[in-house]
């Protein structure tokens, strides 16, 4: 694990913790009781988002509480977990390859109340619907907990989950390990058995998106990232393990040969996902904590963006760090949504090797769609200084690489079915440049001035003229 400063602050294991922490330094928007649950939380949550963290009590006249925005800054996600930002990303990739069992517990504060008869989602929890073309109520920051019923191992994602009636959930499960737990369960003869937790630490969010292979669970790096094994007891209905200390747990089935329409839902990229028939979950118990919060991630905000963005930096620069020992940090920038826009900074040996690393950055994941590979000098982490270098170090016949008809992301609506285009961007100083040719400015002893004291109070600059 990677080794937490003394001045770091402590890492938070539950989500009420994280609230309290945020309320203690001014993160946190209380709003007035009755702030509507469609579109008006959305409204003011987008408002806020990424200064304060928002938290409505009894939204819409509903008894529960909804909190919006709880890691929409990388700078609260790497304090979540007790680390630096510098080091945000090599924690993450620590804690998933170092992944801490799990801690199966009899007692549950999730399970404080259990409801397991006439069902009525939307009457037990306060379920927004969020942007204007949304076709309802979804729960949009839920693990989806499965279980394979051929190993019994279990996975972990965010799926959008649409409220279709009073026990029934319409779910997209894309072709990864939800789908392959249920196609083994549908061979089986049985619906899958699922979980969807809503309300979980900073942590237990982040691990969620990891990319691992089939049958490790992520809840075993949630415990990872903050240096102690994640508590977990098992469903009342079914054989899921889930979080002890979660607000929500809504247990049920993935129904077998059943699908309804599911969408239109604002995603990630700032548009729609289309509606189609889905997969179904069947509920069959919620259990939650007393005073449960229900957690909603606006489709489209930072939260969103980043809860995607930084697993797969920690996978992206793991994988090129094995063909590219000379990369040094990657990042996907929020300009394009947290997943198509890739910036690397590479410390060049050989001529060439930037498009290399290209090559190698667009098969390490299919979203990818524009690609930066930087020099050492150049912060991958402020699109200014990115921009400057492509401005200043790039030439298009001679630094551009492009892949026609390739495979990319199904959300991005300028392809044709998730296929299209990849470019990559050499933005790197040719290595026999002479010394002075791309040699960066700088006034000496600048980053060393304190301000404070060589600027006099006020702004007389008549009288300062005169003495």
């Amino acid at each position: 694990m990677s080794q937490v400063s003394s001045a770091a602050p402590s890492p938070v294991f539950t989500l009420r913790d994280w609230l309290d922490r945020l309320a203690g330094n001014d993160r946190l928007a209380v709003a007035k009781p009755g702030i509507g649950l469609v579109h008006e939380v959305a409204a003011v949550a987008n408002r806020l988002d990424g200064r304060k963290a928002s938290f409505f009590p009894r939204p819409g006249g509903h008894h529960g509480s909804v909190v919006s925005g709880l890691v929409s800054s990388r700078a609260w996600m790497a304090e979540a977990l007790g680390v630096s930002q510098g080091e945000l990303v090599r924690h993450f990739q620590k804690a998933a390859a170092n992944p801490l069992p799990l801690n199966e517990v009899a007692d549950a504060p999730c399970q404080t109340v259990v409801h397991d008869r006439d069902i009525d989602i939307l009457k037990l929890m306060p379920v927004p619907t969020l942007n204007e073309h949304d076709s309802g109520p979804y729960v949009s920051a839920g693990l989806m907990i499965s279980h394979d019923p051929a190993t019994g191992a279990q996975n972990v994602a965010i799926l959008r989950c649409q409220i279709s009636g009073p026990d029934r959930i319409g779910v997209l499960i894309l072709p990864r390990h939800t789908d392959l737990f249920y196609r083994n369960a549908e061979q089986a003869g049985e619906g899958l058995e699922v979980a969807l937790v809503v309300g979980v630490d900073p942590a237990t969010l982040l691990s969620s998106q990891a990319i691992v292979a089939a049958g490790q669970d992520e809840l075993e790096i949630a415990g990872a990232l903050v240096g102690r094994p994640l508590d977990v007891v098992r469903c009342k209905t079914n054989r899921v393990l889930v979080p002890a200390e979660a607000e929500i747990v809504i247990e049920g089935r993935i129904l077998l040969r059943t699908r309804e329409p599911e969408g239109p839902f604002g995603e990630f990229p700032q548009y729609y996902g289309e509606r189609a028939d889905r997969h179904v979950m069947h509920v069959d118990a919620v259990t939650h904590r007393e005073k449960p919060i229900f957690h909603t991630i606006v489709g489209g905000g930072l939260e969103h963006l980043l809860l995607g963005a930084i697993p797969r930096e920690a996978t992206i620069l793991a994988t090129l760090q094995r063909s590219f020992p000379n990369v040094q940090d990657v990042h996907l920038a929020l300009g394009g949504v947290g997943r198509y826009h890739l910036y690397v900074k590479l410390k060049q040996t050989q001529t060439g090797e930037a498009k290399n690393v290209l090559l190698g950055a667009f098969a390490a994941h299919y979203d990818i769609k524009h690609a930066v590979v930087v020099d050492t000098d150049v912060d991958i982490h402020d699109p200014q200084e990115v921009e400057w270098a492509i401005a200043t170090r790039f030439q298009a016949d001679r630094d551009l690489v492009v892949i026609s008809h390739s495979q990319g992301s199904k959300l991005d609506p300028s392809t044709e079915g998730g296929v299209g285009a990849k470019m990559g961007l050499d933005a790197t100083i040719p290595l026999d440049a002479p010394e002075m040719k791309f040699k960066r400015i700088r006034v000496p002893g600048q980053a060393e001035v304190d301000i404070d004291v060589v600027i006099a109070s006020g702004s007389d600059w008549r009288g300062a003229l005169e003495r």
